[in-house]
């Protein structure tokens, strides 16, 4: 059994910051890659940001230069600093693992919103 607990997300303002935390807890051997996506009301849920078991970032093109997406890996953790945030950043942002075990585990989600 694996879990995940996501935090940081929150109300914001246009241009403001918020940093999202995800650690993973339970049977967990080792950790491949893991990163972030995101689900916007009546969309599809998309890729934000993923990270390597060697700490390479890839990023979706509305998050280029804005995010960064990093790993603290005795913690299990991955974070997603965001930057310079807009309204249409405003989701349910999920984490994810990749423990190579053929899925990938989800976290509940955390909700961003960002005033205009």
């Amino acid at each position: 059994q694996v879990q995940l607990v996501e935090s940081g997300g929150g109300l914001v303002q246009t241009g403001g910051s918020l940093r999202l935390s995800c650690a993973a807890s339970g049977s967990i051997f080792s950790i491949n890659a893991m990163g972030w996506y995101r689900q916007a009301p009546g969309k599809q849920r998309e890729l934000v940001a993923t990270i390597t078991s060697g700490s390479s970032p890839n990023y979706a093109d509305s998050a280029k230069g804005r995010f960064t997406v990093s790993r603290d890996n005795p913690k299990n953790t991955v974070y997603l600093q965001m930057n310079s945030l807009k309204p249409e950043d405003t989701a349910v942002y999920y984490c994810y693992v990749d423990l190579g075990d053929g899925r990938w585990h989800w976290g509940q989600g955390t909700q961003v919103t960002v005033s205009s």
